[in-house]
């Protein structure tokens, strides 16, 4: 079960939540087996081209899969108000809509029509420096990163760590 109040308190305290069980091993499975299928993604990056990093990662294009539309719906509706507050305490006069589909107009009506939800592929030694792929004005300041590998089963080693970005370190 997702607990948002939890979420809310782990980002106020230390910048990040971890939420486990978000989707059965079988999608996780079935997902992991679509990166081939080009007709679900509208672009592919391969991150050592960029300075992304060492890797490679592909956008959906519209429209999304179902399980995607949906996770992606329920978590908007879940991080808005996170990111309302937050903004509010910071005095940045942005508030983000009640449903991910109110904010999709907002961003539609400035051109901002790309899908952004992507799916990342790394093989060992593969990494994601931080960045941001920023398609417009409007972006929201929170992201999901969903693991679909099992760790100690599918890899072993390796971390999912985020940091910090600070201009000119």
């Amino acid at each position: 079960m997702i607990d948002t109040d939890i979420i809310r308190n782990e980002i106020g305290e230390v910048g990040y939540s971890v939420t486990r069980g978000v989707i059965e091993k079988q999608q996780c499975a079935e997902w992991v087996r679509s990166y081939g299928d080009q007709q679900l993604f509208r672009k592919r990056i391969v991150m050592e081209a960029h300075g992304y990093g060492a890797g490679e990662y592909q956008y959906f294009r519209y429209p999304l899969p179902d399980p995607i539309q949906a996770l992606r719906s329920d978590w908007y509706r879940r991080l808005a108000p996170i990111a309302n507050d937050w903004n509010e305490r910071l005095g940045i006069a942005v508030r983000y809509p009640a449903t991910h589909e109110q904010y999709l107009v907002i961003c539609h009506q400035s051109g901002q029509e790309r899908p952004t939800p992507l799916l990342l592929k790394y093989k060992a030694g593969d990494f994601n420096r931080l960045h941001q792929d920023i398609y417009g004005e409007h972006l929201f300041p929170m992201q999901v990163a969903i693991l679909l590998s099992e760790p100690g089963s599918d890899f072993t080693g390796g971390e999912f760590l985020v940091s910090e970005q600070r201009t000119r370190m």
